[in-house]
């Protein structure tokens, strides 16, 4: 399917950046399905380790996040924030948890609570937004004081409009990786990020790693041993990981074409080095990719999962060296099918310095490898390529 263009955007822009990567993880679980065992998913007829999109994404972004400075937050406690946020200013607690609740009961909306303090929905919102709507609440207070314990407390006491902007209310955060709120209009954000379920390249198993924890005090005694026994479970390999940058949405999101490169950059640089938290007091899986393949493109996004369907085989040198060649045999069929014109730029790099063509030229550092993209993904705004 090909991407239909609007009349304000040239067919041959760039619109998309799209991000391959090939990371070799040790024994590890750093995405564990609701009993503890690495998530799978069954491709090419054989059962791959999997890493979630949204496992993936979470370190992202609050990476991305420290890299910016643009915190957000996703809770349901709005309104235990707002409250919290007045009492510090010396609010009686009652007053404060009736204006947390006033910040949601004033929407006029179908953004609910759940109790005092929870809204019903899971709201993504900027990290001062609980502090702005504190200071709506401080301007009204006279008016929450005088409802204060009568029926009256139920029903809106603050201004709505001013309430729905700071609940529609964005930061690059927010820009890059979107927002549902159907609740209140104009709050939803299209994210500029898509991101796809990791897995390995070749067949994986689980393997199981029994344990046990001594008990230090009771070490000298007659029944000295194990105080706890258990088992985990892990597993290792190559996973192929992708996403995709939607320059059109993030620039839709971000008026200002510089901070926008800014959150690309971002985006990129913490993308590569992300890596989900799970177990890694007891597996310390910190790798670093072996390839990262970075293509611009103007007519769509171009997924090369299909390179693994058929599952890598490993030879004496390990399944990293055959995926990285699988991976670049691939490419070169996907662009000999769709051609030339789509692709704008197209590089890579990685720990060897094996030629890989299809994956466009050669650079020596992932730095560099973003710099590059960047220069060809925000043409005009700035060089950042050495």
């Amino acid at each position: 399917m090909t991407t239909q263009h609007s009349g304000a955007t040239p067919p041959h822009s760039p619109r998309y950046v799209d991000v391959h990567i090939l990371q070799t993880l040790p024994f590890s679980n750093v995405n564990r399905d609701d009993l503890g065992s690495p998530k799978t998913v069954i491709f090419g007829g054989s059962t791959r380790t999997r890493v979630s999109s949204q496992a993936w994404k979470r370190p992202t972004r609050l990476a991305v996040e420290t890299r910016i400075g643009h915190q957000a937050r996703r809770t349901r406690r709005l309104p235990l924030q707002v409250a919290k946020n007045l009492v510090e200013r010396g609010w009686p607690k009652a007053l404060a948890e009736l204006a947390g609740m006033q910040v949601i009961i004033s929407t006029d909306s179908k953004l609910d609570l759940e109790n005092s303090d929870t809204t019903a929905s899971l709201l993504f919102l900027p990290d001062d937004a609980a502090g702005s709507l504190a200071d709506i609440a401080d301007q009204h207070r006279d008016k929450l004081e005088k409802v204060l314990g009568t029926k009256a407390a139920a029903k809106p006491q603050l201004p709505k409009d001013a309430i729905h902007d700071i609940l529609r209310s964005r930061n690059g955060s927010i820009a890059l990786f979107g927002r549902m709120l159907a609740e209140i209009p104009g709050a939803g954000v299209d994210g500029a990020v898509q991101v796809a379920h990791s897995f390995t390249t070749h067949s994986t198993s689980v393997q199981a790693d029994f344990f046990t924890a001594v008990d230090d005090v009771n070490q000298w005694a007659d029944d000295a041993g194990s105080a706890h026994m258990n088992t985990g479970e892990y597993s290792s390999g190559v996973f192929y990981r992708y996403a995709t940058l939607d320059l059109r949405d993030l620039a839709r999101n971000v008026a200002d074409p510089q901070l926008a490169r800014e959150l690309a950059e971002a985006f990129l640089m913490e993308f590569i080095q992300s890596l989900p938290p799970a177990k890694k007091n007891s597996t310390a899986p910190h790798s670093i990719p072996d390839l990262v393949h970075v293509a611009v493109r103007s007519d769509r996004p171009v997924s090369l999962a299909a390179a693994f369907e058929q599952p890598v085989q490993a030879d004496r040198t390990g399944w990293a060296e055959p995926s990285r060649a699988a991976l670049s045999t691939y490419a070169a069929k996907v662009n000999t099918l769709l051609g030339d014109s789509g692709r704008l730029h197209s590089a890579h790099a990685g720990v060897d310095d094996t030629p890989r063509g299809a994956l466009g030229n050669r650079v020596e550092s992932y730095p560099a490898l973003v710099a590059g993209a960047l220069d060809a993904a925000f043409p005009g705004n700035g060089s950042t390529a050495s």
